[in-house]
């Protein structure tokens, strides 16, 4: 039993700390942002390539070999667009519109809002 808690346990802070550079979009660049299909419920954690927060509410989570997912949260996240930093934990191999991110702050205290994610939009037109 303790076994397969440390391992649960291990797979968890694996998939702790997420860091992302926030990049605002010009209102020029956004027009480009077109859908590409069906919005995902989950993406598969080793093709997150990189991320890059938009604001308190959107992430576009780049994937190894060109794709990106746009997560816009159903609210916004306090301090994740001014942060740009955010964690989560899951013992999956998958982040999920279920699933929680916590925004990692600079200080005085190191653990922001806790908040909900949305499902996972495919997008083009968006800048590396």
């Amino acid at each position: 039993m303790s076994r397969m808690i440390a391992g649960a346990a291990a797979l968890m802070l694996a998939a702790i700390g997420m860091t992302a550079d926030a990049r605002p979009l010009k209102p020029e660049q956004e027009a480009k942002i077109k859908l590409a299909g069906p919005a995902e419920n989950c993406i598969q954690l080793r093709s997150i390539r990189n991320t890059r927060v938009r604001d308190d509410r959107t992430i576009d989570f780049y994937m190894n070999g060109g794709k990106v997912y746009r997560n816009v949260l159903p609210q916004s996240c306090p301090g994740l667009g001014f942060e740009e930093r955010f964690a989560y934990a899951t013992s999956l191999s998958q982040l999920c519109s279920v699933d929680i991110i916590t925004v990692l702050n600079s200080s005085p205290v190191p653990q922001g809002a806790s908040c909900g994610l949305g499902k996972f939009q495919p997008i083009t037109g968006a800048p590396k």
